[in-house]
């Protein structure tokens, strides 16, 4: 603390410290997000007291403008501070400057006018392909009843193998599988439609489902039904996947969505071409599909390795 005594005066450290006293005791916000923002704020008034020459004033907090935050969120930058730690940074500031307006201290709008650092997109979760291989499987199936196991597995399996979207996997149809057909026409977001492949193994699951149905499945009615005969909701799915993800020790993120992460995934990985995945995805957008690319970062470098013509 002794760095900070020297950065701000008496007055507006121990404000500092009610508003942190507030966070931990009040809203009972985490021990390392008190922490995240202690230190946050601390940097803050470090900039603060270097550009005033001398320890931060609340008259110095009263007189920032947009400005001073966007330059404090520049040199946070420069010093190599990523988008997420600059976008917790300036909440932990708001917080601060929130807390002395509601004291009558300070006024905290130029906070507002100041735009989070834009967050970089999350890359999926996808399921290593053994995982991915035992989820869509009969084997991996847990429900007791027979068929409910064949359904579960035949829809899994279209997640994994054709990159569906569960809302799409359950609006198919009997009539989408024809004999011997190997490929299915998605209607997906924005009403836009797309062939993707139909592996055998999937159009196998799905048979053999179809087979041990104890209900009759109109041939335009929903393909994927549930226990009492009328169509399949993703949320029992979803909890399908709660419990395989126990049963088999599969990490949290393993849901019926990381099947479709993992179909993208393991093609890009193997080489695939990003544009044909695009549209197997049914992005409407290059950009959308591009987030696969930094998921398996070692396995591209050796595709690239392996392919390149001037590699090595």
């Amino acid at each position: 603390m002794n760095e900070i005594l020297i950065m701000a005066d008496e007055a507006l450290l121990a404000e500092r410290q009610t508003w942190l006293d507030a966070l931990a005791h009040e809203r009972r916000l985490s021990a390392l997000t008190v922490e995240a923002y202690e230190r946050d704020t601390r940097q803050f008034l470090q900039f603060l007291a270097k550009h005033a020459g001398g320890p931060a004033r609340l008259s110095d907090i009263r007189q920032l403008r947009p400005a001073d935050l966007r330059a404090f969120l520049a040199s946070r930058r420069k010093d190599g501070a990523g988008a997420r730690t600059l976008g917790r940074g300036l909440a932990g500031l708001r917080s601060f400057l929130r807390h002395l307006e509601k004291k009558g201290m300070v006024n905290a709008a130029g906070s507002r006018a100041v735009r989070s650092p834009k967050q970089p997109k999350s890359l999926p979760k996808p399921l290593s392909a053994e995982q991915a291989i035992m989820v869509s499987s009969d084997l991996g199936q847990l429900a007791e009843e027979p068929w409910i196991a064949a359904r579960n597995a035949a829809l899994l399996s279209l997640l994994y193998g054709s990159g569906l979207r569960i809302s799409e996997a359950l609006s198919l149809k009997k009539t989408d599988f024809a004999d011997g057909a190997a490929t299915l026409r998605i209607t997906g977001k924005g009403n836009k439609t797309r062939v993707v492949p139909l592996l055998a193994a999937a159009r196998e699951a799905v048979e053999a489902y179809i087979k041990l149905c104890p209900y009759p499945i109109a041939a335009e009615s929903a393909l994927f039904l549930g226990a009492r005969g009328g169509p399949l909701q993703p949320a029992i799915i979803q909890r399908e996947m709660q419990k395989m993800r126990s049963a088999l020790g599969l990490p949290e993120t393993a849901t019926p969505h990381a099947l479709r992460h993992s179909f993208a995934t393991h093609l890009l990985s193997a080489g695939g071409d990003l544009r044909a995945i695009q549209e197997l995805l049914g992005h409407a957008s290059l950009s959308t599909t591009q987030v696969y690319t930094g998921v398996d970062a070692a396995r591209l470098l050796d595709v690239f390795d392996r392919a390149h013509p001037r590699a090595g």
